[in-house]
């Protein structure tokens, strides 16, 4: 991947229900999804990256023990230049992720995401199951309660 265009975007809005969420939220969270395909697009419409940028922000990597959870993550990130590991989307997100999700896997990183002035959080990130979802989720709010209560 040399690059990504995004066509339309100059005609595509975010919803007024969308933008009205952002302004009163407490916080955000981005799944570990594709930074670039997923999360990318969405932070590209106008007025979204902004308000994120104003609210809490946390983000899960997709990337645990330098492979992707599925998806072409780790792939794009590599034919970019970028280092593939969850450092390496720590580090594209600097300056809009308050907070950063590590698994077990990448505790070595910890401290390097922190210099990049992001809270951190390690625990076991990959979600099997509903319980597994459920617990990531009550892990993650307890620790935006924390940071930023």
């Amino acid at each position: 991947m040399l690059g990504m265009r995004l066509v339309g975007l100059e005609n595509a809005r975010a919803s007024e229900a969308v933008l009205t969420a952002l302004d009163e939220a407490d916080g955000v969270i981005f799944c570990p999804s594709n930074p670039f395909v997923s999360i990318g697009p969405i932070l590209a419409l106008p007025g979204v990256r902004e308000r994120v940028a104003q609210t809490p922000t946390i983000a899960i990597s997709p990337i645990i023990g330098g492979r992707a959870l599925k998806g072409p993550a780790a792939k794009m990130m590599a034919e970019q230049g970028l280092e593939v590991s969850a450092l390496g989307v720590a580090q594209h997100y600097a300056g809009l992720v308050d907070g950063f999700v590590l698994d077990e896997a990448d505790v070595r990183l910890e401290e390097a995401v922190r210099a990049l002035g992001m809270a951190s959080l390690v625990t076991d990130s990959v979600m099997h199951n509903a319980a597994d979802r459920k617990r990531l989720a009550t892990e993650i709010l307890s620790f935006m309660k924390t940071q930023w209560a």
